[in-house]
């Protein structure tokens, strides 16, 4: 094997295990935080850049271009849904309460 491949070995390995540690991370945030802002702070962020390392690591790995903006279209989309679904689940105890 020649050398570029064991880099791109090892930065694949490494972005995957970084893509785990982010939402292991977020998990541990969603499961410790004490109110419901903090803990979609922590869910959102963390696997939105968890999604990301993993997208890296398989866009490594792609055999085209196509498989790139593939995974760079889930990686969009997975931060769009987070961002939209993080806004509405923190507005919604706002909803109906007392001035």
């Amino acid at each position: 094997m020649s050398g570029a491949g064991e880099v791109l070995d090892v930065a694949v390995v490494i972005a995957a295990v970084l893509g785990g540690l982010f939402f292991t991370a977020g998990t541990v945030g969603l499961l410790r935080f004490p109110d419901l802002r903090s803990r979609l702070h922590a869910i959102t962020k963390a696997d939105t850049l968890g999604l990301g390392f993993v997208m890296l690591a398989l866009s490594l790995r792609a055999e085209s271009g196509w498989e790139v903006a593939k995974y760079a279209t889930i990686w969009v989309l997975g931060m769009t849904v987070a961002a939209v679904a993080a806004t509405l689940l923190a507005a919604e105890p706002d909803r109906g309460a007392a001035p």
